[in-house]
């Protein structure tokens, strides 16, 4: 684009009637080929004639093209103007870097996975999707952590590893984990829904799974099994739970049932407090079972929570009962269709267990 001679930019004192034929005489060519500097130029020179800022972006378009120039940028540069800023070069920026240092990236990583991709970028002073970019190429995935059942003081680690440690070493193998017999109590619903994924088209809703609500009609259900499989279990009337008057009878319906079979017993319970009221450690000792030290807020050392009762949740999913019986039918199903090696399999996997706990220095296992 080319302004015609005699005509000062910065100083121009011609009239807007003689604008299309002596401020602009342009050639198409040079229409599609003006500059960005060139309409700050003739920006200039409107705020120069005393123009507001809709009024030359609109005499500019006229005179340039469609779309030459917005009324947000007329104004934007109006405004630089009003300030005494009247150059039109771009203004040098410092922009970022080209290179990411991928080491301080995985230092920083590493020490604090929480931090999202825009946070990283912040401290490295480069664009997130760099970031990301790299991260991807370190093998990292932005993911949940998984929920854990108590945040453990260091206190509590300790006893873990001490626990642990003395499982380890009480015995010089693990064949005594053959007359091992533990139990729990879980809560079984009446109703078990599965919130699964469907093939759906765009814009089609899928089909609503509702929420379990608390108020759900369930049931406590308590059973004791061993490396063979399971020695007892019993669904507790609607309303009932357990205490330790309850949880005595059931120790020695336990022991009834193991009469004749299995004479030594190594008891592992965890600490509930019907597990550890006064009452039930008379009975353990009356019935001259061996009971096993247990971490507090350990369910991942305990073989009902990871094991048995991990299988039995998966396997009620989708399920619904009318009533106790059929429950108690497809609860009687499940224990039976285990064979040997499930039961053994979950009790034998203790020492692996023991073993990365005190190597974890205590930590909930994954």
């Amino acid at each position: 684009m080319r302004v015609s001679q005699g005509c000062n930019v910065t100083r121009c004192v011609c009239s807007f009637e003689s604008w299309p034929r002596h401020c602009y005489e342009l050639d198409t060519e040079q229409k599609m080929d003006s500059s960005r500097k060139t309409i700050r130029m003739l920006l200039l020179y409107e705020f120069r004639l005393g123009h507001a800022a809709t009024e030359a972006a609109n005499n500019i378009c006229r005179a340039v093209g469609v779309d030459a120039v917005s009324v947000d940028t007329a104004w934007r540069w109006f405004d630089r103007f009003r300030n005494g800023e009247f150059g039109v070069d771009d203004l040098p920026r410092s922009g970022r870097p080209q290179e990411v240092d991928v080491g301080h990236l995985e230092e920083l990583v590493e020490s604090e996975p929480r931090l999202s991709s825009r946070c990283l970028a912040e401290s490295l002073g480069c664009s997130h999707v760099a970031v990301e970019l790299h991260l991807m190429e370190l093998g990292k995935v932005w993911k949940y952590g998984v929920w854990i059942p108590h945040e453990l003081t260091p206190h509590q680690l300790q006893v873990r590893i001490g626990i642990c440690m003395c499982l380890l070493t009480s015995h010089r193998n693990f064949r005594w984990l053959y007359n091992l017999v533990t139990g729990d109590e879980k809560w079984v619903l009446y109703i078990n829904y599965m919130h699964q994924r469907q093939w759906l088209s765009p814009g089609q809703r899928g089909m609503d799974t509702p929420r379990t609500q608390l108020t759900t009609k369930k049931a406590l259900l308590s059973v004791w099994w061993n490396s063979t499989g399971v020695i007892h279990w019993e669904l507790l009337p609607s309303g009932h739970t357990v205490n330790a008057v309850v949880y005595c009878q059931q120790l020695d319906r336990v022991a009834e049932k193991l009469k004749g079979k299995q004479d030594l017993v190594y008891f592992l319970h965890d600490n509930a407090r019907p597990h550890v009221a006064t009452m039930t450690r008379d009975k353990l000792l009356e019935l001259k079972w061996k009971t096993l030290p247990h971490p507090p807020y350990s369910p991942d050392l305990a073989p009902t929570d990871y094991h048995l009762f991990r299988s039995l949740t998966a396997h009620l999913s989708g399920k619904t009962f009318n009533d106790n019986n059929e429950l108690e039918s497809e609860l009687g199903s499940f224990f039976d269709q285990k064979t040997p090696d499930f039961y053994e399999r979950g009790i034998m996997e203790l020492p692996q267990r023991w073993r990365q706990v005190v190597d974890g220095s205590g930590v909930y296992l994954n």
